[in-house]
């Protein structure tokens, strides 16, 4: 048994090492796999050889001379059996100058075009770990001495026999088995070494396979058989595997090497008892690693430094999950610190060592290895401390980091690739140590910056990879922080995570804006390119983006509530709910009102556009203001609208002034007009604190304080932008007058129209505190004061020179007509409000109507209507006129007849009939029909043909 153990060993040993020997010698005669080196894959899925030189020439001088043949060039080398005049063998049948029967020379005759053959290369498949493994043992197998291997392994075949029969037999005690094993791996490295000069490969695999032989010999002794003590089997095992490093050295043989140290790592494994100290082992461990290390700085055998990676940390974790005791925390933190940094170092030197294309080769595994697996089996030691994880990340980062920092400024050049991998992986530490220690707020902070870093970074070395990494890095910020954003709940103003959060994230991303404000260089590949015009537009979102987090900001210390002494009891807000919006509003203006003067400053143009948007901001204080419980006038409101005002008025005039983009220009306008109707509101406002502090809400005051508004502005708007349309004047009627006059006017008159009606259908005129007086009360005031703001507006904007757009609709009769059916609502609820008031009518639609007075009252004051209608017709020759009065008139007989007659009683009846009666007697005497006319000479009506 022990003998088979030890062949196979020996078996594996020289496998190894033969396989090393083909590789070495394949590399250079050219073979590699057993197949030749120029053999190409024939485009229809066989193989092809490269093109035997069949068609040779020789010029004058007798030289090789190159011809086309099919495509392909070929050298046609010298030979003595070719006749010059031969004529070529390949595809076309060139053929060469040369004599004819009679002995006189003619040209060759011109060669047919031949295209040539196009050939597709196809990627092979890759083979498979088994592929490999079979086409490694067949190359030691049958590369180099064929016969010698194999004999070599029929031998130990016939041992392997000869050792289980005496073991049978009991013709030999187990230590003398044992030494006959040790001595035969002993001949085996003797012989092996005194080959190496003649015999290289011959002599590596049988060093190889001493040295396996000896080591599981060694094992069985001192762990099977109990022969040798544990100790003296550790000591002899470490000086075997220290010969076999020499050895390996000294013949510059990586699978001797690779040989020696598996054995050297399995030493423990194969000894131990259960027992003892880890720190010894470890120790051992840290030997090993350091004498790899010292290879290393000698000699690139990559497979040695995975060797000793792999079993290194796949000790450390099987260890570490099977037997880790909390005692043990202090030698395994040194032991994983001291493999880090040896396999680190290693990849460096191999780095440095092994030339490449862009640089020295890098070895991912040993890159990315112990960062992966140090970082797991460190997060394994400290995951139970707090912050543990984070500062483990933070080590790692300073470690990769700190490495960069150095081999950039030694040798930049040659370790490129190097530095740009390890840089990566200490900005990946970085940014994982963020969320493992803070909050969504502050991670989001932190990799913010780390984004700007990357993208400076990216920005400095011209590479666009970098800079995609750092634009993305900002991205995934901003969204954990919207993700984790909820109530600032905070003691201190500013210096709490809603505020920094938010403003580091801007701050990256405006400063991310300013460097993007100039292009970039654009990359070679077609991705960098493609990456290089999506980037060309960021600058401006960007710097938007930067804003609205800025502003964010602002939003979150308005908003931030203040924790309580007491546990349990819930935190209070800092600002009522009215403030804290105006504040938001007040800081997002002044931001803009900073972004203005930053850009006059440098010529950064994005960084007034939110300058354009001030309005907005107002528009949406003032509706958060009519929304809560806080007014205009109240405290501190009013100070942070006379701030905010005088900023918007301070932009506005400064954007007017500088130059201007066409979707400036319209956003311009759209200030000047917004800004109106945002005054009308701040106006109605006021108002309605008035009414709120004299506890007016259920009187008419209440219903007309909207509509006083509208009318206030609307008669401000025409009495002082309407006569300037055309005429200009100071800022900002000079550029704007019609946007005051006619743009912002329009919807104010609409309103008013709507409010005026509304207010005469729906309000019963109770002026308390003040008694009701007909035509002087708060209803049939602002009624009053509409209509005639109304008229005259219409009037200013229809005769303006040059007529705004749109003004036209304002000519036609309906204008008027829907003045003067306001005009008779108006007339006919004054009458109602005083029926209401004076003679005791319940302001209700039912009682109005069943009421005989107010119907009575009705009739008499729709006929007064038509008369002054008509008798106005008569003396202006207006027939329209004349005829809607006529109509009205007919009207009201027609509700004589069908509503008085059978309602009314006696007394009012008569009444009722007998006035209607007498006046339509007046009419008749004083405003006949006038005349037919087809022109108008007065007013703008225009004469109707009926």
């Amino acid at each position: 048994m022990v003998l088979s153990v030890a062949i196979i060993a020996a078996l594996v040993g020289w496998l190894w090492s033969g396989f090393e020997i083909l590789r070495f010698r394949d590399r250079r005669t050219g073979r590699a796999g057993g197949r030749l080196a120029d053999a190409t894959d024939h485009p229809r899925g066989g193989r092809r050889r490269h093109c035997e030189p069949a068609c040779r020439n020789r010029n004058d001088a007798g030289h090789p001379v190159r011809a086309r043949c099919g495509g392909r060039t070929h050298l046609r080398a010298r030979r003595s059996r070719h006749s010059p005049d031969t004529p070529c063998s390949c595809a076309g049948g060139v053929r060469t100058a040369g004599l004819d029967r009679a002995g006189n020379r003619h040209p060759a005759p011109a060669p047919a075009y031949i295209p040539p053959a196009v050939e597709i290369e196809r990627t092979p498949p890759r083979p498979n770990i088994l592929e490999i493994a079979f086409a490694a043992a067949r190359n030691w197998l049958l590369g180099g001495n064929t016969i010698v291997r194999v004999g070599l392994v029929v031998l130990f075949i016939g041992l392997s026999f000869l050792a289980r029969y005496a073991a049978a037999s009991g013709i030999l005690p187990i230590e003398v088995r044992l030494s006959f094993v040790a001595a035969f791996g002993i001949v085996l490295l003797v012989v092996g070494f005194r080959t190496r000069e003649r015999r290289p490969g011959f002599g590596l695999a049988l060093q190889g396979g001493g040295i396996a032989t000896i080591y599981l010999t060694l094992f069985a002794a001192a762990r099977l058989y109990d022969t040798v003590p544990m100790a003296a089997a550790f000591v002899l095992m470490i000086m075997v595997c220290a010969l076999g490093c020499a050895l390996a050295l000294l013949q510059r043989s990586q699978a001797l090497a690779v040989t020696s140290f598996l054995g050297g790592f399995a030493v423990p494994l194969l000894l131990s008892d259960g027992g003892g100290s880890i720190s010894g082992v470890f120790a051992y461990y840290t030997v090993l690693n350091l004498a790899i290390l010292f290879i290393a700085q000698r000699q690139t055998w990559r497979g040695l430094n995975l060797t000793g990676f792999f079993a290194t940390f796949g000790f450390a974790t099987l260890w570490q999950a099977t037997g880790y005791a909390a005692t043990d925390f202090w030698p395994t933190q040194i032991f994983l610190i001291a493999s880090v940094l040896i396999y680190v170092a290693t990849a460096i030197l191999f780095a440095r060592s092994t030339p490449a294309k862009l640089g020295g080769m890098v070895d991912t595994t040993l890159l990315f290895g112990p960062a992966i697996a140090g970082f797991g089996l460190q997060v394994a030691l400290v995951h139970d401390r707090a912050f543990g994880s984070a500062f483990a990340a933070l080590g790692f980062a300073a470690l990769y980091l700190g490495i960069t920092t150095v081999t950039m400024r030694k040798d930049p050049e040659r370790l490129r690739v190097m530095n740009e991998t390890m840089l990566a992986i200490g900005i990946g530490f970085v940014t994982l140590a963020v969320p493992l220690a803070l909050d969504a707020r502050w991670t989001s902070a932190a990799w913010a910056l780390e984004g700007a870093g990357a993208f400076w970074v990216g920005m400095r070395q011209a590479r666009w990879m970098p800079r995609m990494f750092g634009l993305a890095l900002q991205l995934i910020a901003a969204i954990l922080y919207l993700g984790g954003l909820h109530d600032n709940v905070a003691a201190l103003p500013i210096a709490n995570p809603g505020f920094v959060g938010a403003m580091i994230v801007a701050l990256a991303a405006l400063i991310t804006a300013w460097w993007m404000r100039r292009p970039m260089p654009a990359a070679d590949s077609r991705i960098g390119r493609t990456y290089w015009q999506v980037e060309a537009g960021l600058a401006a979102p960007a710097f938007l983006f930067g804003f609205v987090f800025w502003v964010l900001a602002f939003a979150a210390e308005a908003y931030r509530s203040s924790p309580q002494a007491y546990a349990g009891r819930m935190p209070t807000a800092v600002f009522s709910d009215g403030t804290q919006a105006l504040l938001t509003m007040l800081a997002y203006i002044a931001s803009a009102w900073l972004g203005q003067h930053v850009a006059r400053r440098t010529g950064w143009s994005v960084a007034r556009w939110p300058s354009f948007t001030s309005v907005a901001a107002l528009a949406i204080g003032v509706l958060a203001t009519i929304g809560s419980s806080t007014h205009v006038l109240s405290s501190p409101a009013w100070a942070i609208w006379i701030a905010a005002v005088a900023l918007h008025l301070h932009l506005t005039y400064r954007n007017d002034r500088d130059g201007k983009e066409p979707w400036q220009t319209a956003a311009l306008h759209l200030a000047h007009i917004g800004g109106v109707w945002v005054g009308t509101l701040l106006l109605a406002d006021c108002l309605w604190v008035a009414v709120d502090r004299l506890h007016l809400w259920q009187s008419a005051w209440a219903m007309v304080s909207f509509l006083a508004s509208l009318v206030a502005i609307l008669a401000i708007l025409t009495g002082w932008a309407g006569r300037a349309i055309g005429k200009g004047g100071r800022w900002p009627l000079d550029t704007h007058a019609t946007d005051y006059a006619w743009y912002s006017a329009v919807p104010l008159a609409v309103l008013s129209f709507a409010d005026a009606f509304l207010v005469a259908v729906f309000s019963s005129g109770n002026a308390a505190p003040l008694p009701y007086v007909p035509l002087i009360n708060p209803v049939d005031l602002s009624i009053g004061l509409a209509i005639f703001t109304l008229a005259l507006w219409r009037r200013t904007v229809t005769t303006a020179d040059p007529a705004p757009r749109g003004v036209a609709v304002l000519h036609g009769p309906g204008s008027l007509g829907g003045l003067a059916g306001l005009a008779f609502v108006a007339i006919n609820t004054v009458w109602l409000r005083a029926a209401h008031h004076l003679a005791g009518v319940a302001w209700d639609g039912d009682a109005m109507f069943d009421s005989v007075l107010v119907q009575t009252g009705l009739a008499i004051l729709w006929t007064l209507i038509a008369l002054t209608m008509m008798v106005i017709a008569h003396r202006r020759a207006q027939r329209t006129i004349w005829v809607i009065g006529a109509a009205l008139l007919g009207l009201t007989v027609a509700k004589l007849i069908l509503i008085d007659l059978n309602a009314a009683n006696g007394g009012a009846r008569i009444v009722a009939f007998i006035a209607v009666g007498i006046l339509m007697l007046v009419v008749g005497y004083l405003a006949p029909l006038p005349p037919r006319q087809t022109e108008t000479t007065g007013d703008d009506t225009g004469g109707i043909a009926i």
